[in-house]
C-alpha cells in the first residue's frame, strides 16, 4: 500500500473514534502535533489511543471528507471536514471542522504527524 493509500484508508475508516482500530494504523513512537483553535497540543501513542476512546463515548460515526490529498514518497497533506452523529440523535450529522494534515509514513504505519484546525 502507498503512503497516499494508507492515508486515505485511515480517514475512510473509523478509526478516528475506534481505538483497536486506530491501532492498526499508528506507529508505536507517533508524535503528533495540533494547534487547533483552542491551543496547542503534542501526542504520542497512548494519548492518541485515549482520545480516541473517549470520542467513542459520544460519536457513533464518523465521517471524513478529503478535498485535497497529495503524496511525496513517505510524506502525504490532506485537507479535509470531519463530521460525526453523536449518541443522543444518531441521524444528524454535525460538522465538527476543518483540518490540514501532514504525515509523515514509517513502516507502512502513521509515524509524524502535524495538523491545524479550525472548529466549524
Amino acid at each position: 500500500m502507498t503512503a497516499k493509500e494508507l492515508v486515505i484508508d485511515f480517514y475512510k475508516s473509523d478509526a478516528l473514534i475506534n481505538s483497536d482500530l486506530l491501532k492498526e494504523y499508528i506507529h508505536p513512537e507517533i508524535v503528533f502535533d495540533w494547534n487547533s483553535s483552542t491551543g496547542f497540543v503534542q501526542m504520542n501513542y497512548e494519548s492518541i489511543t485515549n482520545f480516541t476512546k473517549e470520542l467513542s463515548k459520544t460519536y457513533i460515526r464518523s465521517k471524513v471528507k478529503i478535498s485535497h490529498i497529495i503524496a511525496e514518497e513517505n510524506l502525504v497533506s490532506v485537507h479535509y471536514t470531519h463530521a460525526v452523529k453523536i449518541i443522543e440523535n444518531p441521524r444528524e450529522e454535525i460538522v465538527l471542522g476543518y483540518f490540514m494534515t501532514f504525515w509523515e509514513i514509517k513502516d507502512n504505519k502513521l509515524f509524524r504527524g502535524f495538523q491545524i484546525s479550525q472548529k466549524a
